[in-house]
């Protein structure tokens, strides 16, 4: 059978693409004093613009402690903050990406907020002044928290140079630039120097 050049144009305008998206893999180390809380490091591409998603995520109120402490989300999702202790409980932030106030609220129930703006946003409870916690909302979908040996892994990164961000509420953010494969992983180390203690932010 003779196949016309519209019909093997129409066919391969139909074959799969070929993979134009890599893996960055790393660790976070710290100079000096033991490795803090690994999962409190987010990691993320800085300068990929994604629409709002529209998911949800939940930090809880355990124990007079926000669990998770450091949240990380893409621009759009909507957190939910249940109140799990025996006692009243009021979520608030005054951070630029997002202000709000929740109101006091009991044991079993839970309200929610929706984070639309990209930044740093530190969660605090106007009752229990010990409580506090961050959400790191990112622009995109390629970020990822160390784990607890400081390791992280962002798969499906887009080909090209990017730039990446290491933060973490008690130092000042890390970046590095990066050159993602078509395919493949690139191996990158965030080193933080012995001392920083400046504060985490934008």
């Amino acid at each position: 059978m003779r196949i016309s050049p519209a019909t093997l144009l129409l066919c391969v305008a139909f074959l799969p693409l070929p993979s134009v998206a890599g893996t960055i893999e790393g660790q976070v180390h710290r100079v000096g004093p033991a490795f803090p809380a690994g999962k409190d490091y987010v990691i993320s591409v800085e300068d990929v613009a994604e629409r709002p998603v529209r998911v949800t995520a939940t930090i809880d109120q355990k124990n007079l402690n926000f669990v998770p402490h450091v949240l990380a989300v893409q621009r759009g999702t909507t957190v939910q903050f249940p109140n799990s202790d025996p006692l009243k409980h009021n979520v608030f932030s005054i951070s630029p990406a997002k202000r709000f106030n929740l109101g006091m609220y009991s044991q079993g129930e839970s309200r929610s907020v929706t984070f639309d703006q990209v930044g740093i946003v530190e969660l605090l409870c106007n009752v229990h002044l010990e409580m506090s916690a961050f959400i790191v909302v990112v622009a995109n979908r390629y970020f990822a928290q160390a784990g607890s040996d400081g390791r992280f892994r962002i798969a499906g990164v887009p080909a090209g140079h990017h730039r990446l961000r290491c933060w973490q509420e008690n130092i000042a953010p890390q970046y590095l630039d990066v050159e993602v494969p078509a395919e493949g992983t690139v191996q990158v180390e965030f080193t933080i120097p012995a001392g920083a203690r400046e504060a985490g932010g934008e």
